[in-house]
């Protein structure tokens, strides 16, 4: 709609100056204007062309020449421009017009010439000409053209649009005629104008109260009964899309009520009291309170009372709180929902709805009663003789009606004043008194039913349908809209903590809570043991919003209040999630990428509720079919893959709602801990360490030499260091788990090795952090390589599969084989060979805990002394082409015994191939050294069980 159909500047006809950016050009110009005042079929691309120049110009001069605005001004040269725009010359001299001025405004910068180009109200004469509104890119043009003035109002500017002395705004009033233009883009235009002059109108109280006084509630009564209609339209389509086909007009829609609000909630921050208090009046009475919350229950007699679904409701309802935070706003709102009845929506007859019906105090959702030009019409020529009536996208080609009827038009503005000063009146009571407003706005005789129910237990309809609708028997289609309405309603900032603190569910920035509601953590708790079983229908941010509000209602600042027997039953929720994922536990590799993929999404990815209620896919009904492109978390699993990821999630969420809930912390999750890897540019020490040395081919930097070495969860690349013998730097670290090895056909000697990052989306296409090919010295170090690499990958996913058992509370069966090496007692079995790191383990300036990191010598508890030799003869019989070290085990001296003498290790022998690096150290015990160190072939490492770890203070992997 805006593009430019032609060049910026044309030449004309006749001889004119050779530079074009001068003040003879422009004196050209006008006399190219003058000659040719009236626009006709032969001089109408002249005329196009030189409104193009004289605009050229000005940007030019307003830059480099003061003299071009004083030529500009002196001739009135915005006359020729008036005058073409009201001759019949055609929408390509309208939009060419509109497109010119519309670029001068936006590139003069110096207030001065800005001032030249607004003064004689020339521009304001642009504003009110009768365009033809019906053309969009003339639409575009003038809308863009207003929008553009309104980004240059401030203080000074304000009075060249804005006459105080007629008493009228043209800029402002005509630009919110075009608040329900089809057009998106017109609309987001009205917003920002409007936005721009409520700025302004804080410092001028004269258009402030003109803005209050004559287009206030005509433009707020008409701009809600637009968004009322919008979101009826919504409901439409949530009710008649159960197969999911419209949801890309679904989407539109939501996204349109989500502008409304954020523009909305930007008029609330603007902290305009006067304009404040006529959009929370007319967003409560004719909005939210009659459309939204009136349609959260069924009513037997509603009449014709417009209604949407109950899930729409409570899905529109979770936006205004997440999105509006104004205090008298949201806090009316939420005390309705919390603590209010029927009885503000319902009258006796018909004559009491008549007797309101030009009340403002009435809650209902209706039409205004004359359309919002109109309403502009009527205030604007009050007390005038005559009657102009200013175009607009709707009235073109519509005569101008008869001037009669304006002395009974008089009495409805008199109405409209009447009901202006009610809302100002009853919208400044403070926030604390609100409940006394509702009061003040309704009859004599509903006081008397107010008062009567006092002395009756209440009834709270609409709280109770929230508690109600908590109850998952089949699904959880209304409890997530439910939940999505509680988290929003305690995290707003405007609503009152009292109000929270009467139904027990304590703000989120609660600093002491001693109390909670027994009832909504019963629902929450409750829908918690649904998701454990195999065939709910609780889809996983269902749950995860369960999670987050229990630990809302009873965790502050660390100290926990829930009951014993909430505690007790939430357990009972953990235990059955264990028992539904024992269910899908399975050997295969699948599983352990799974567990992992899901554990790192759960912490990196929580959910944003601000986000899920953005999705309008929600609203329609749980599917459980990924083909409709709604996200894992908010449809149900189909397959068993999925419904292995969702078991997964279950039992981390409950678990770690559990731990928060006791006060545990976490040490078992995750499988991999990232301070506990080997990292790049590491200092290790590789004295006793089983290096091989290969030559890496990659793409990217070409052939390098490197030695490889094979830790129990990494592999590792490493170059020595220049300034220590037997130290290295790490150059590559990778995940044995996620390795894949390839032998190359035509070579014995290389490999290729391919080691993926691990996914953040388990949808996600695997990326390789390395991708080379791996060339040793001969086939037999080749060989070598491959097996410690296959069997390594092997073996860490075997000890990651373990350590998921014992979190399930499975028997675990120990391998008969740890990187080479057998458990030689019955009593290794109750423990899994998890891996202790050392925070010694790089490179220190200490040499009394300098150590070898590439050691994977399993302990072997219970060992009786004399099995040693023989389990040392069965070791190395099994491994001949690796240095094998005897296990000492020394026993730390008590003060009941003597101390033991110190022991000695054996001499370790080597592969015999030269680049294979074995060195052997004998191990005695010292003052500064632990008693339990021991020395093998490949330097000093210590494995622990779970419980000894734990004992000892440990870091697991």
């Amino acid at each position: 709609m805006f593009g430019r159909s032609r060049s910026w500047v044309g030449g004309s006809s006749g001889k004119s100056p050779r530079n074009i950016h001068s003040l003879e050009h422009l004196k050209y110009m006008y006399h190219v204007l003058t000659k040719n005042t009236t626009v006709t079929d032969s001089n109408r691309n002249l005329l196009v062309e030189t409104i193009r120049s004289i605009t050229e110009i000005l940007i030019w001069g307003d830059q480099n020449d003061s003299s071009v605005f004083d030529f500009f001004l002196e001739k009135n040269m915005f006359v020729f421009f008036l005058n073409i725009l009201r001759q019949k010359s055609g929408r390509f001299v309208c939009v060419q017009l509109l497109q010119t001025i519309n670029i001068l405004f936006e590139n003069i910068s110096h207030e001065t010439s800005l001032y030249y180009l607004l003064s004689n109200n020339h521009v304001n004469s642009i504003i009110v000409h009768k365009f033809d509104f019906s053309d969009e890119e003339i639409m575009a043009y003038y809308i863009s053209f207003l929008k553009t003035l309104s980004l240059k109002l401030n203080n000074h500017t304000v009075h060249f649009f804005y006459n105080e002395h007629t008493n009228d705004f043209a800029l402002y009033t005509e630009a919110i005629k075009f608040f329900n233009h089809p057009e998106s883009m017109v609309r987001i235009a009205v917003r920002t104008i409007t936005l721009n002059v409520y700025k302004v109108s804080l410092d001028n109280q004269l258009m402030l109260h003109y803005i209050r006084d004559k287009t206030a509630v005509p433009y707020f009564s008409n701009l809600v009964w637009f968004i009322g209609s919008h979101v009826i339209e919504l409901d439409n389509c949530v009710q008649t899309d159960e197969e999911h086909r419209n949801k890309g007009k679904l989407s539109d829609l939501v996204a349109e009520h989500l502008d409304h609000l954020h523009y909305l909630n930007d008029i609330l921050t603007i902290n305009c009291e006067f304009l404040n208090d006529v959009l929370t009046d007319h967003l409560l009475n004719r909005l939210f309170l009659p459309l939204y919350v009136y349609s959260l229950v069924t009513h037997e007699q509603c009449g014709d009372r417009p209604k949407i679904s109950r899930q729409a409701s409570l899905y529109l309802l979770s936006q205004v709180f997440l999105i509006l935070h104004f205090r008298p706003l949201v806090n009316s709102l939420a005390e309705v929902i919390l603590n209010g009845d029927l009885s503000m929506f319902g009258f006796n007859s018909e004559q009491d709805a008549l007797k309101h019906s030009m009340s403002a105090s009435i809650r209902c959702f209706t039409k205004p009663v004359e359309s919002l030009e109109r309403s502009l019409e009527i205030s604007r020529h009050k007390g005038r003789k005559r009657v102009q009536k200013r175009p607009n996208y709707k009235n073109v080609g519509e005569e101008d009606e008869e001037e009669k009827g304006i002395e009974e038009k008089e009495d409805d503005t008199e109405k409209l004043k009447e009901i202006e000063m009610v809302i100002m009146e009853r919208c400044r009571i403070s926030g604390s008194q609100i409940s006394g407003v509702m009061e003040q706005n309704t009859t004599d005789e509903e006081k008397t039913a107010a008062a009567t129910r006092t002395n009756n237990p209440r009834r709270r309809p609409f709280l109770d349908l929230v508690y109600k609708a908590l109850e998952c028997f089949e699904e959880d289609y209304y409890a997530l809209f439910v939940l999505c309405l509680l988290f929003a309603i305690s995290h707003n900032q405007g609503v009152d903590s009292d109000l929270l603190e009467k139904i027990q569910i304590p703000p989120e920035n609660a600093k002491e809570k001693s109390s909670y509601s027994h009832v909504l953590a019963e629902r929450l708790i409750k829908i918690m043991n649904q998701s454990t079983r195999s065939d709910a229908k609780i889809r996983l941010a269902t749950l995860e919003l369960a999670c987050l509000l229990l630990r809302q209602l009873v965790l502050s600042d660390g100290t926990c209040i829930i009951k014993d027997v909430h505690l007790a039953c939430h357990e009972g929720a953990r235990e059955e999630s264990v028992h539904l994922l024992r269910r899908f536990y399975k050997g295969e590799d699948i599983f352990l990428d799974m567990f992992e993929d899901e554990y790192r999404v759960m912490m990196s990815k929580p959910l944003n509720v601000e986000y899920l209620m953005m999705d309008a896919s929600i609203l329609l009904p749980p599917t459980g079919t990924p083909l409709t492109g709604i996200d894992f978390v908010k449809r149900l699993p189909c397959g068993d893959v999925e419904r292995t990821r969702r078991a997964i999630r279950v039992f981390l969420m409950l678990r770690s709602l559990s731990l928060q809930l006791q006060g545990e912390p976490e040490t078992q999750l995750p499988l991999t801990r990232e301070e506990d890897l080997i990292k790049t540019d590491d200092v290790l020490d590789l004295n006793n360490s089983d290096l091989i040395a290969c030559t890496v081919v990659t793409k990217d930097i070409g052939q390098v030499h490197r030695f490889l070495a094979v830790d129990v969860y990494q592999m590792s690349l490493v170059e020595p260091e220049n300034k220590r013998l037997g130290w290295g730097v790490v150059k590559f670290a990778g995940l044995l788990q996620d390795m894949q090895v390839m032998g190359v056909e035509d070579d014995s000697r290389a490999l290729n090795i391919i080691i993926h990052k691990p996914a953040s989306n388990p949808h996600a296409r695997p990326f390789p952090i390395l991708q080379a090919t791996f060339i040793f010295a001969d086939h037999i170090r080749c060989i070598i390589a491959k097996q410690r690499l296959a069997k390594g990958r092997i073996q860490a996913r075997r000890m990651k599969m373990q350590r998921i058992a014992v979190l399930l509370d499975l028997p675990v069966q120990t391998s008969s084989e740890v990187m080479g090496f057998g458990h030689g007692s019955p009593s290794s079995a109750h423990h899994l060979p998890f891996r202790f790191y050392d925070q010694s383990r790089r490179g220190v300036s200490d040499p009394t805990v300098q150590r070898s990191v590439f050691a994977s010598v399993d302990k072997v508890p219970g060992l009786e002394s004399t099995l040693k030799s023989t389990m040392f003869q069965i070791l190395y019989k099994a491994r001949p082409g690796f240095a094998v070290a005897q296990h000492i085990n020394q026993q730390s001296p008590s003060p009941a015994s003597s101390p033991s003498p110190p022991s000695s290790g054996t001499i370790t022998t080597s592969t015999g191939y030269s680049d294979t690096i074995t060195t052997s150290v004998a191990s005695t015990p010292s003052a500064t050294q632990s008693p339990t160190v021991r020395s093998g072939r490949r330097g000093r490492r210590r494995v622990f069980s779970l419980s000894e770890a734990e004992s000892r203070g440990g870091h697991w992997v």
